[in-house]
């Protein structure tokens, strides 16, 4: 009866021992549990990266395909018809059926919608007096992008000196060539709708540009800029401004790839959404 005392507290030592081991353990497999699905997020972001690349580049297949075809019949040096503009709006709407494949319906009010528009501005240019429509087209094509680059996909809460400067680069050479054009596009007939539309359009397209910076994607951003850079050379070339040789393959070249660097864009943002739906998932 005298080591009751001492066995009950041997047997409560014992049992807090055990538990204490067995949280321990608990802990420990909680903590490998973690390891193992920060692994398997990993491995499994490896995977979607692997398989995405080889997806796109079988989807940009037809888009290669289109491009080749129109550089070959070089459509530019041929007479306006309905095959001509089908051709060169081509490489576009293919690049909006890869943005619809992957980011669905509701794409439509977004890039996908603005390469839609921006192949009817390319079947518009085809003939010179649907120039103020073509450009329309392209102007609600802009539109377009700059509100999908502030959808909560793109948006970013911090801003660099970089950026500004970039931003303030970009407003200073949309204005300044907009000021010196102004006396050429005077000399048009068509004078008295060109220089508010084409002011209109340069304001637009600025401000896509500068949304796309917003964004810190390097497609995008890229993709934004050489679309200002082929514009440009249209604006310049076509308001005998300056006379380039190889105006049109630095046109047509500068305008195609900015289209694919703004799809790919998007549609790169959108599965990163989606990988970081999967990861927070995995969390939970």
């Amino acid at each position: 009866m005298k080591h009751t005392g001492t066995d009950s507290q041997f047997t409560e030592t014992l049992q807090i021992s055990q538990l204490w081991n067995t949280g321990s353990t608990s802990k420990k497999c909680l903590g490998q549990r973690r390891e193992m699905d920060i692994l398997e997020t990993s491995e499994y972001d490896r995977r979607q990266r692997r398989n995405t690349s080889c997806v796109l580049f079988l989807y940009l297949l037809p888009f290669f395909a289109s491009c080749t075809i129109y550089f070959y019949l070089w459509i530019p040096d041929s007479a306006p018809s309905l095959m001509a503009a089908g051709i060169k709006a081509a490489p576009v709407l293919s690049l909006a059926l890869l943005v619809f494949i992957y980011n669905g319906g509701w794409s439509l009010l977004g890039v996908a919608g603005g390469l839609l528009l921006s192949a009817g501005g390319d079947c518009c240019l085809i003939w010179p007096q649907l120039f103020i429509p073509g450009m329309g087209c392209f102007a609600l094509a802009h539109m377009l992008y700059a509100f999908t680059f502030l959808s909560s996909r793109y948006s970013k809460t911090s801003s660099s000196s970089s950026v500004f400067i970039l931003n303030l680069l970009l407003w200073s050479i949309g204005g300044g060539m907009y000021v010196y054009l102004v006396p050429f596009l005077r000399l048009d007939p068509d004078a008295d709708i060109l220089v508010p539309a084409i002011g209109g359009y340069v304001l637009l397209i600025v401000i896509m540009a500068t949304m796309a910076t917003r964004t810190r994607r390097s497609l995008l951003m890229l993709g934004s800029v050489i679309f200002m850079a082929s514009d440009l050379t249209i604006a310049l070339t076509k308001f005998n401004v300056v006379d380039l040789e190889y105006k049109k393959h630095i046109i047509m070249i500068t305008y195609y790839l900015a289209q694919m660097m703004i799809a790919l864009g998007d549609v790169k943002a959108w599965m990163e959404a989606d990988a970081d739906d999967f990861r927070k998932w995995k969390r939970s």
